[in-house]
């Protein structure tokens, strides 16, 4: 495939999305969307979170990209950061587990992923991050938590080094893919690049059936003997994953696997909680989350045994008071 190929940059509508959303519903066998939940979305939302508000919004960044956002509550915020090719609706189990507990719950869908626009530039880590920081300072966020999964940690490792002074109060790496996954003379014990060169090809070649194969398999450890298989979980993948841009997903791989964090980890002051399973299928366990944990001045590893990649989807029971614990130590 050639990047001409690729080339197109697209900006659908709220109900061109939801639209699309019931027709992948329908392709995998889930209830159509009803007409009223299509007008109700395509509603202009109300920005102002307010206090037992649930609200769903976008802001428009400086070189013209929408990006969606949910924002729920009131008190202390936290800020989920999704992995790749997901969206904001991949932390709904913890989005509602702390609203309940009385947080102010905020998730974004990347640039590129979800409701967002479907951009052809600005698919890398300090385009992400500066993303992160313009609806930061649009929704005046302060003492916020952000919790980032796998390339989402990324992002927050960079967002909170280069962005967060003053805004954030701790963080916390899930799964995630710092300090830098890509095999190199540097980093020894990476993944190697003919790994990532090979996620491109099955993206291009097919990118539907990829999104099926991922999570049926390694994402979530479905492909272990003994799993407990969720197709639920499996469809939602899929649903999220074709809701974004091939191009967008396309150049994200290479942002999430060969972008260095070595000097964010460095430079961050906040309380930082370094999770991540040791039966990790997609960011090794050994060439990610140790090594974070030292480069960090005030890191705390937690291995988590025997969980896979996708455990907040898989072990929410596990992950969300791990989480609670950390924040409200």
């Amino acid at each position: 495939m050639t990047r001409s190929t690729l080339h197109a940059d697209f900006s659908p509508s709220r109900r061109d999305v939801v639209k699309a959303a019931a027709a992948a519903a329908l392709a995998v066998g889930l209830p159509a969307i009803p007409h009223a939940a299509i007008a109700a979305t395509t509603q202009s939302p109300n920005p102002t979170n307010q206090e037992g508000s649930i609200s769903m919004s976008t802001i428009t960044t400086k070189d013209g990209t929408e990006i969606f956002y949910k924002d729920w509550g009131s008190g202390q915020p936290i800020v989920f950061h999704h992995g790749w090719p997901l969206s904001a609706d991949d932390w709904d189990n913890q989005m509602l587990f702390f609203l309940d507990k009385g947080y102010r719950v905020i998730a974004h869908d990347r640039r590129g992923h979800g409701r967002s626009s479907q951009t052809v530039n600005g698919n890398e880590m300090d385009t992400y991050a500066a993303d992160v920081a313009e609806l930061a300072a649009k929704l005046d966020l302060r003492d916020a938590i952000h919790i980032g999964h796998s390339t989402g940690g990324g992002e927050v490792a960079r967002y909170v080094a280069r962005h967060g002074k003053g805004r954030v109060a701790k963080a916390v790496l899930l799964d995630a893919v710092p300090p830098i996954m890509v095999k190199s003379d540097t980093n020894p014990g990476g993944t190697p690049i003919s790994i990532f060169d090979d996620l491109r090809r099955q993206l291009a070649a097919n990118r539907s059936q990829f999104y099926l194969d991922l999570p049926s398999g390694p994402f979530y450890g479905f492909n272990r003997p003994g799993a407990k298989v969720s197709q639920g979980l499996i469809q939602n993948w899929w649903r999220q994953g074709m809701m974004g841009g091939a191009k967008a997903h396309y150049d994200c791989i290479k942002a999430f696997s060969e972008t260095d964090f070595t000097e964010d980890l460095k430079q961050i002051d906040v309380p930082v909680l370094v999770m991540h399973g040791d039966d990790d299928q997609i960011v090794p366990f050994a060439d990610s989350a140790p090594l974070s944990a030292k480069l960090l001045k005030k890191g705390t590893l937690k291995v988590l045994k025997g969980t896979p990649h996708g455990v907040h989807g898989t072990h929410p029971e596990i992950v969300n008071p791990e989480l609670l614990a950390f924040i409200q130590e």
